[in-house]
């Protein structure tokens, strides 16, 4: 019927968890200032807005994917720590925003001991995978722009799979403490009744909130944070002195590729920009509450700071492929394809009609301009397949 505890808040979407005070349930604070609204608002206002942040993340992360895996031009190395992204947020979006919507329609946990352990688990991971990926995403438009002779020039895609892999395991084991110190504890309430919640580390330790928050604040945001503030640091001085010192050999061609390769970091920093404006609210109200464990404000104003940090937060899984449809017209395309079901549009049509009717003329370019690609693709020993196809 409605919330469990502040304390039982646990990781919702993201990088830190936002739990509090177990002696204040959310729902009581709500109902004691609001009467019958905030009845209504505990019923239907919140958990239908945590419902349209799940469908319309879920719509946009698995059409992202779905783009990626079904058309081959799109299989670069930056797409598949992209594809690695949207998992990590569809992996949040199905079980952070769901347990913390639960909050508002059961008293206590439901979800048992099991779910106790394992719930954390699963959304540490998925915050885990999401930071790191953003690093390393960023880490590899730094050795495209700044060092490009480091770029492989075969074998690139099974590499990146494989650093996608172990950014997956490295998000696991890191969330494991999750498993071995939340459990399942009776809590008392205002009122002298008390509720079962889950709780992420024993209730009467007063150190273990604090380390555990600034722990998580600085490995899934403060040093990502910093390596990639660093690495685009050189992108840009790079990108600022290539546009005064092209090879007058590959001009046209470098010109083109540096352009590529500037619009690939732009909509990486468009990531990290979403991901830092909608996590950090959540981590510092994370680490105040650790902090002041036993002196929480019970307020009205401190809920609803509390809720808009979440919502926030799970917001940054939704963010990403919509920043990708307005920064990038070939994704745009697909996307657009997708929801209309694979059915062509009629500017498609009309193009495979001129391309079909030309054929014949175009049969006799083929070879020059085969040899043309060849020529202007590779610059510095690596091919621009490596380079996103958006």
């Amino acid at each position: 019927m409605s919330v469990k505890s502040l304390s039982n808040l646990s990781l919702t979407g993201g990088a830190n968890h936002s739990r509090s005070d177990p002696q204040v349930p959310e729902r009581n604070v709500l109902l004691a200032s609001g009467g019958n609204a905030a009845d209504l608002v505990i019923r239907c206002v919140i958990p239908s807005l945590y419902l349209l942040i799940i469908a319309v993340g879920l719509l946009g992360n698995i059409t992202l994917v779905k783009i990626f895996i079904t058309n081959s031009a799109m299989r670069s190395v930056p797409n598949i720590f992209i594809s690695n992204l949207a998992a990590g947020d569809v992996l949040l979006l199905l079980t952070c925003v769901p347990v913390d919507a639960s909050r508002y329609l059961f008293d206590e946990w439901v979800f048992g001991e099991v779910g106790c352990k394992l719930i954390p688990v699963i959304q540490l991971t998925s915050v885990g995978v999401s930071v790191f990926t953003l690093t390393a995403l960023s880490a590899d438009r730094y050795r495209a722009i700044v060092n490009p002779l480091d770029m492989q020039s075969s074998g690139a895609v099974l590499w990146t799979c494989v650093k996608a892999g172990a950014i997956w395991l490295v998000s696991v084991l890191l969330a494991v403490p999750e498993a071995v110190f939340s459990e399942v504890a009776h809590v008392g309430s205002l009122d002298n009744s008390s509720f079962t919640a889950c709780i992420p580390y024993p209730q009467m330790d007063e150190l273990h909130p604090k380390i555990h928050s600034v722990l998580i604040f600085l490995i899934y945001f403060l040093i990502p944070l910093a390596i990639i503030s660093v690495y685009y640091y050189h992108i840009a001085r790079t990108l600022i002195k290539s546009a005064h010192n092209l090879p007058g050999e590959y001009n046209e061609h470098t010109k083109k590729q540096m352009e590529t390769r500037k619009r690939l970091a732009k909509i990486v920093l468009v990531f990290v920009g979403c991901f830092v404006f909608c996590w950090f609210p959540n981590h510092i109200l994370y680490m105040y509450r650790s902090f002041n464990y036993n002196e929480i404000d019970p307020s009205l104003g401190h809920m609803m700071v509390t809720l808009v940090a979440r919502v926030l937060s799970f917001c940054n899984s939704c963010v990403n492929p919509f920043a990708l449809y307005l920064l990038s017209e070939s994704f745009r395309r697909h996307f657009n394809s997708q929801l209309r079901c694979g059915k062509k549009s009629n500017q498609e049509r009309s193009t495979s009609y001129l391309l079909s009717s030309s054929a014949v003329r175009m049969t006799s370019l083929k070879s020059n301009a085969k040899n043309m690609v060849t020529n202007s693709v590779l610059l510095n020993g690596h091919s621009m397949k490596q380079e996103m196809a958006l």
